[in-house]
């Protein structure tokens, strides 16, 4: 009964950092999640874990983490935004909540794709939009996260409960 309580407590505190992860990008996000099934294994059971169960969540994760990065990239290239500009504004997104703890996970992408593009030579307000863009992405990266770890929370809760 202990253990089990202990196992509920801990597959959910994944479950709470991972969605926390989707926001905040320093937390393990998904990977947590796909750890928390691991850990249900461990305190109840992996049979009702067949082969499709985990390969549909494995794809679910390859998937984020292309999404992850490719999202904010496109929002960097679709307001003109270069290579340099797509680094340093992943650099920012993981630095900056660091640096400026209330604002830095909007301000650390904006400036570092906004400073990717001044070293490129190019204007203020090209730099700018670029920046822009890179909180485009970077917002539009995080309801993509949110969308799929929560599709693969429902297909945990939906695979116990019915097998």
């Amino acid at each position: 009964m202990a253990l089990s309580v202990i196992g509920w407590i801990l597959v959910i505190a994944l479950f709470a950092v991972g969605m926390a992860g989707a926001v905040y990008p320093v937390l393990p996000g998904v990977l947590a999640i796909y750890f928390a099934f691991f850990v249900y294994g461990w305190f109840f059971s992996f049979e009702s874990f067949g082969p499709f169960f985990w390969i549909l969540q494995t794809l679910i994760v390859v998937a984020l983490m292309v999404a992850d990065y490719a999202v904010g990239a496109w929002g960097v290239k679709k307001f003109g935004g270069s290579k340099l500009s797509v680094w340093l504004s992943t650099i920012g997104i993981i630095i900056g909540p660091f640096v400026i703890p209330a604002f830095g996970l909007v301000l650390g992408p904006l400036l570092g794709a906004m400073i990717g593009e001044l070293i490129k030579g190019e204007s203020l307000t090209k730099s700018f939009k670029v920046g822009i863009g890179s909180v485009v992405g970077l917002f539009s990266s995080m309801v993509v996260k949110v969308i799929l770890q929560l599709v693969m929370i429902i297909v945990f809760i939906i695979w116990i409960v019915a097998f």
